[in-house]
């Protein structure tokens, strides 16, 4: 199987199910955003970090490869069995926010991002995160999707922004807190 087909060379892709689209369109959108996403959660993966959050983002980066595949598929063409995100994977992400946030000092401001490349990285994976979300909400006002995976990306957010959280514990980062000039 060769790389290139020189089947999108005129700005359209084909989706799972046989539907030639826009490479702009909003489907398009959201899984290329999950799949920047992946990336971005694979650069936090490659970093010195504990093998349990290795292990956890390995777990992530499945379900996001799986999510890509679901926004990727015509849901009128598309007669293939595919994997799907399930009400236990977004348990797995609020159970391991619950046990980072369980060692962290309680919020009293919002966080600057920053302190350690690390944990730039963190934050730059959930502001992504927030960005497919956003993208995947448009698609599902014009064509609905699974409402699990919204579910799954609000909750990835939150789960990124709580490892930046114990990741700057972790490497003895500086917390910078915001303070609203008023």
């Amino acid at each position: 199987m060769k790389v290139y087909t020189k089947k999108g060379d005129q700005g359209t892709t084909q989706l799972i199910g046989g539907t030639r689209v826009p490479k702009s369109s909003l489907r398009i959108e959201a899984y290329g955003t999950v799949d920047e996403l992946n990336s971005y959660i694979g650069l936090i993966r490659d970093q010195e970090i504990s093998e349990k959050i290795v292990e956890q983002l390995l777990e992530i980066q499945d379900r996001l490869f799986t999510m890509g595949s679901q926004l990727a598929a015509d849901p009128e063409a598309s007669k293939m069995k595919l994997p799907e995100i399930v009400d236990g994977d977004v348990s797995n992400l609020e159970n391991w926010i619950d046990e980072m946030d369980a060692t962290l000092e309680p919020m009293k401001s919002f966080v600057l991002p920053g302190g350690h490349t690390t944990v730039s990285y963190c934050h730059i994976a959930r502001c992504v995160c927030r960005r497919a979300e956003r993208i995947s909400v448009d698609l599902n006002a014009d064509q609905p999707i699974q409402a699990i995976l919204l579910t799954y990306l609000n909750r990835l957010s939150d789960y990124l922004f709580v490892l930046s959280r114990k990741l700057s514990s972790d490497l003895n980062a500086t917390e910078h807190p915001w303070v609203a000039r008023i």
